[in-house]
């Protein structure tokens, strides 16, 4: 089986060209209308508004399979769906029709590359990618090999080593932007990886205008790598990578405080405590502190009383 994705191509121009052809049939119709190009093209289009700035939101390919071969309509469905699955165009339109016009029997796919979310799907060396999932579905399904085309070059060995190393910088990229909460960070994994990062610079200033990534003696700006890749579009995903952590935090503060009083709670306690007890201690020390005056010895206590009578004695007079 082949795979060919075309480039540039309007929704309207897709939908006449795929529904209109001589013995086309329409296969599998998702969130589009299937009976009529026109209206299948202005549902496309109307998701799309949904994302102006994605201007090429029209992917179109076909699948084609070896001449002679003989699939049911189900089992094309079902091959043209995984390929979609495959390439990550997933949550969104798409129509699958069955062309036999040639020698050999094929399949035209045009899917929205803004989803149902609105959001929109990457599109990074989809021909490319396009190819090796073929291959894959080829073996997995026991279809024919296109060994003609000679598919089974379509590897890293087979593009040219400036190819290869674009797309080696865009699977690297993909994979650490993620973990990405600063430029720095997104440096140190590409080195890591052999990718040294650069930067355009704004005139004699440090403001930046451009990036780039170098790999060997290849060195291409972020945009070409993929649009994606731009400085602009880079810091809007690390800025959300950040946003993301930044609300993450506190859920994960609140998450690990322990249950029980904290610090400032047992301190206050622990001074409260402290001083009743150096009260109760105060207390204590009052009640068994010996009297300041203590009795007289037997002998004083005579001579005093009879100084006392003697006094009642002299007031009586």
């Amino acid at each position: 089986m082949l795979s060919k994705v075309y480039s540039g191509h309007s929704f309207s121009h897709a939908c006449r060209y795929i529904v209109n052809k001589q013995g086309a049939k329409v296969l599998e119709c998702e969130g589009v209308r299937g009976h009529d190009y026109k209206l299948m093209s202005d549902d496309f289009r109307m998701q799309q508004q949904m994302r102006p700035g994605k201007e090429k939101a029209c992917f179109h390919c076909s699948l084609s399979f070896y001449p002679g071969e003989v699939l049911s309509d189900e089992k094309m469905v079902k091959i043209a769906q995984e390929y979609l699955e495959k390439l990550g165009i997933v949550n969104t339109q798409y129509v699958i029709t069955k062309h036999t016009d040639r020698k050999h029997l094929h399949l035209h796919i045009v899917a929205n590359m803004v989803n149902n979310n609105g959001k929109s799907i990457s599109d990074g060396y989809l021909g490319f990618r396009g190819k090796k999932i073929a291959q894959q579905l080829t073996q997995q399904y026991n279809l024919v090999p296109a060994v003609s085309k000679n598919i089974e070059l379509t590897n890293f060995e087979a593009l040219r080593k400036s190819e290869a190393n674009k797309y080696k910088i865009y699977k690297e990229i993909m994979q650490a932007l993620p973990h990405c909460k600063t430029f720095q960070d997104l440096e140190k994994k590409l080195q890591q990886r052999g990718i040294e990062v650069q930067y355009k610079y704004k005139g004699q200033t440090l403001e930046k205008q451009g990036i780039s990534f170098k790999i060997g003696e290849d060195c291409f700006k972020g945009s070409k790598v993929d649009r994606q890749f731009s400085l602009g579009n880079l810091e809007k995903a690390i800025a959300t990578n950040q946003k993301q952590l930044q609300e993450i935090k506190p859920r994960v503060a609140e998450a690990t405080r322990p249950q029980g009083p904290s610090i400032r709670d047992t301190s206050v306690s622990m001074r409260q405590q402290n001083t009743v007890t150096k009260g109760l201690e105060n207390v204590i020390e009052m009640l068994v502190k010996p009297e300041e005056n203590p009795a007289l010895p037997p002998t004083e206590l005579l001579k005093e009383n009879k100084r006392r009578k003697k006094r009642l004695s002299q007031r009586r007079l």
